[in-house]
């Protein structure tokens, strides 16, 4: 296991991304871009993100299983409904649309290329190691769930 698997919250990791696409905007205000409706088009994405964030969180509590990313091996049970037909990290899809909503706000090209490293950072760090675990603890039933529904989205 890789010293930062499962150890930063998500929820840092973002507020780390959004840091860094603020200073990635200010230091090359030649990738400016005007977007009109610029503060329409930010919360939609705000909210539909808000919205996955939330759907995933109810689900678990619903589910009466854990929420906690640094203890998927406490999971209860395997939440395969709600949110979680679509997308195995709806909380995490969630994050990303809240990045793409700053992006957007900020106006400006350059901050849109840390996104992938945003998922390329979750994929790695919280994601696989997430799976890991709960393929071991689930067995069949996950890996069935990992062949029929996306990671993302």
């Amino acid at each position: 296991m890789h010293r930062l698997e499962l150890k930063i919250p998500p929820a840092a990791v973002v507020l780390v991304f959004v840091g860094l696409m603020w200073v990635f905007a200010e230091l090359a205000p030649w990738a400016a871009v005007t977007i009109p409706g610029k503060e329409w088009i930010a919360l939609a994405l705000w909210l539909i993100g808000m919205m996955l964030i939330a759907s995933g969180i109810a689900t678990f509590i619903a589910a009466r299983t854990t929420a906690n990313p640094f203890t998927p091996d406490q999971s209860s049970s395997l939440v395969t409904h709600g949110v979680y037909r679509f997308s195995r990290n709806p909380m995490y899809a969630g994050f990303l649309l809240l990045l793409a909503a700053w992006n957007v706000y900020l106006e400006n090209g350059l901050p849109l290329l840390l996104l992938p490293l945003f998922v390329w950072y979750l994929n790695r760090f919280q994601i696989i190691p997430e799976e890991k675990v709960l393929l071991t603890k689930f067995g069949e039933d996950y890996a069935n769930y990992l062949k029929t529904v996306r990671r993302w989205l």
